[in-house]
């Protein structure tokens, strides 16, 4: 429910400072001309997915059930290999049930699933652990002091919905659901959408302290590492990553520094 305007007005916001650290991003935005284009949606801004390829959680629910677990539904009704050997439902596998008794058993699954993430309460980060709270304030300081925040933005707001617990209301996403490249390093060669082969929405960071894999393929465990990792040089293929700067900044950083940092992340 974060609209488009807040995006793009917080992708401007600080523009030169953030060109100065290398840093500009992109939406993800197919812009719907009556070409032909896989999944151009709306037009409007997508931001759900590492590449931010999905405009709402119930697309992004429906790609899940397809892609992820090969179950065909009202998103996506079509099998992804059409072969005829292996077809063996005529319809999706998963659709609603206009002869539900009750409201829930209507719902199909992919809704359901959807409902499930639209309510899952936001993480609480905490105000003492680890490290302490002079030391997690110290840490969020140095986050913002070193460029972090330009792409990892603290806050945005929702706008309006029917539904009052998300209107109008702050979001501590330390995302700023912007495409950026990431250099070769971080490259995985698949394109979805308007989205390169280089190119990564911006990770939220909340609820960082619970999760024990980072990046998009999960490659570590160590959050040093998850932070060395933002930084390679171009190639014959790909530019080089926009957090560069930022994370020679880290580099330059105290031992001390580093454990505040490091103790900002994991309290989030």
């Amino acid at each position: 429910m974060i609209p488009d305007s807040t995006i793009v007005a917080n992708q401007a916001a600080g523009s030169s400072q953030k060109a100065a650290l290398g840093i500009y991003g992109r939406p993800h935005r197919i812009q719907v001309t009556g070409a032909t284009n896989a999944s151009g949606n709306d037009g409007t801004i997508t931001r759900f997915g590492w590449k931010a390829q999905n405009k709402s959680l119930l697309v992004f629910s429906g790609e899940a059930y397809n892609v992820e677990m090969g179950i065909t539904n009202e998103a996506f009704q079509t099998e992804r290999d059409e072969t005829p050997e292996c077809q063996f439902a005529r319809t999706p596998n998963d659709i609603t049930n206009t002869d539900g008794a009750t409201g829930n058993e209507t719902l199909n699954a992919i809704e359901k699933f959807a409902a499930f993430m639209r309510f899952l309460a936001a993480p609480v980060p905490s105000l003492t652990t680890p490290g302490g709270a002079t030391s997690i304030a110290r840490g969020r300081a140095l986050f913002g002091n070193i460029g972090c925040a330009a792409c990892h933005t603290p806050q945005l707001t929702t706008g309006n919905t029917n539904v009052a617990a998300l209107r109008n209301q702050p979001v501590k996403l330390f995302s700023d659901v912007l495409l950026h490249n990431m250099g070769p390093g971080l490259a995985d060669d698949i394109v979805q959408g308007a989205a390169g082969p280089d190119e990564f929405r911006t990770a939220p960071l909340w609820g960082l302290g619970q999760r024990i894999f980072f990046h998009h393929d999960g490659r570590t465990t160590d959050l040093i590492e998850a932070i060395q990792v933002h930084k390679s040089g171009p190639s014959p293929r790909y530019q080089a990553s926009e957090a560069n700067v930022v994370i020679n900044n880290f580099n330059n950083l105290s031992e001390w520094q580093k454990q505040d940092l490091l103790n900002f992340l994991r309290s989030l």
